[in-house]
């Protein structure tokens, strides 16, 4: 009985130490391969999405680094007594990486790339200690990979009149994770812009083909600055210029395509929209806009201080028998559509001439008009704005032909487009 007893617990004793053996090994195998790396690029919410978008980068998460004798928390970094503060913790990622789909090199270089390491202490309107250019590797090899990169995007740099890069590269010693709030913080701010202080420089190239912006110089022109790992732009695109089809021709450019432009706008946000005139910067907004928002830009860049203005955004009415409704009254077939976001309203079957001096419609295209209630000076009527880009094209009324409505629209704010087949 003790034989086997003492058999036995050699027995299981054997097994447990094998199973252990092997789950360590494992272990080890299945986590060996991921590693971490430190960058400071800039406003580490930025930096955070461009890397959690890069291949073979598993967790990104924003801290504080490279800092001593202040308090590693928000609060205490952007004081004034420490925005230029050589002790100032800087802004920067953590990137955790499979070292089997990337290696150390290729994320270098994309931190590169991302920014314009040549500014100190500052990347685009952020200015200060804690946005400085930052490299801490975990090992000698890592610091002399990060040197051999710096080198070479120093040449490329270099080629373009770009100065000296101020990138720090040293050795890692602490890193505090920042507050909550601001980790993936592009998910939990949906509205905005994202910097984009990169150069445009990149090392797959050592020059880039110039893109051809002839047709940006000549006229009114509407310029879209966007990057591909915007969200920003992503929505805007999405809510509000993807169904654009005004008259103004609508352009996108990346910040390396924007030669023989004159921007005083800074290119270091995206998205940024340029309201261009024979490509000088009429005005500009950085970041994204509502659809609304976007249309009354574009109302005061189009439309200038005209009638048309004051009628879309100001409820105002045309004279009677304006130039407008002259011009209009009696066009060939075709569509009116939105002066401002080219969406067809009204379809000329459906114009009749009431005598009232104003263009009138039995009906509008479907889905194309919304209805609101008016009660402006003293009377209860049915306002029509244009349901594309919300500004103001007259009223409904119930006393239209054959008991049809009798829409009574303001010409100003419309134009003409006739039918192709006519």
């Amino acid at each position: 009985m003790n034989k086997i007893s003492s058999f036995s617990y050699k027995f299981i004793f054997s097994l447990f130490c094998i199973s252990f053996l092997n789950t360590n090994l494992f272990a080890e195998n299945s986590t060996n391969h991921l590693k971490t790396i430190i960058f400071g690029a800039g406003c580490f919410w930025s930096v955070e999405k461009k890397f959690q978008e890069s291949y073979g980068v598993v967790n990104v998460e924003s801290g504080y680094a490279d800092g001593k004798n202040i308090k590693p928390v928000y609060k205490e970094i952007i004081k004034r007594e420490n925005r230029f503060n050589p002790n100032n913790f800087a802004e920067v990622v953590r990137v955790t990486y499979n070292s089997n789909q990337t290696d150390f090199e290729s994320l270098v270089k994309i931190f590169f790339e991302m920014h314009d390491p040549t500014q100190i202490n500052r990347q685009g309107n952020d200015i200060g200690t804690q946005y400085r250019s930052l490299i801490l590797a975990n090992t000698i090899d890592e610091i002399n990979i990060s040197e051999g990169v710096k080198k070479n995007y120093q040449n490329l740099l270099s080629k373009k009149g770009y100065g000296p890069i101020s990138t720090d590269i040293k050795k890692y010693t602490n890193f505090y994770l920042a507050e909550d709030y601001h980790q993936d913080y592009l998910v939990k701010n949906p509205n905005g812009y994202c910097p984009d202080n990169s150069t445009g420089i990149i090392f797959s190239k050592e020059t880039e083909d110039l893109v051809d912006n002839k047709d940006l110089t000549s006229g009114k022109k509407i310029l879209v600055l966007d990057a591909e790992d915007c969200p920003y732009c992503f929505k805007l695109r999405k809510e509000v210029l993807n169904s654009y089809e005004g008259s103004i021709e609508l352009f996108f450019r990346k910040s390396n395509e924007l030669d023989g432009l004159d921007l005083k706008t800074p290119t270091w946000a995206t998205p940024t929209i340029y309201f261009l005139e024979n490509g000088q910067e009429i005005s500009a907004h950085q970041g994204y806009l509502a659809k609304d928002k976007f249309y009354e830009f574009l109302g005061k860049f189009k439309l200038g201080k005209t009638e048309a203005y004051n009628v879309a955004f100001n409820q105002g009415t045309d004279p009677t028998y304006c130039k407008e409704y002259e011009l209009f009254k009696n066009t060939p077939e075709g569509v009116f559509v939105d002066k401002l976001s080219g969406a067809p309203l009204f379809d000329t079957k459906h114009r009749f001439n009431s005598k009232t001096g104003w263009l009138s419609f039995t009906e509008a295209i479907e889905d194309a008009v919304t209805e609101h209630m008016d009660y402006s000076y003293g009377m209860v009527r049915v306002e029509i704005r244009s349901k594309s880009s919300g500004i103001h094209l007259g009223h409904v009324f119930n006393d239209g032909p054959n008991g049809k409505p009798r829409y009574c629209i303001n010409a100003t704010v419309l134009e003409f487009v006739p039918n192709l087949d006519t």
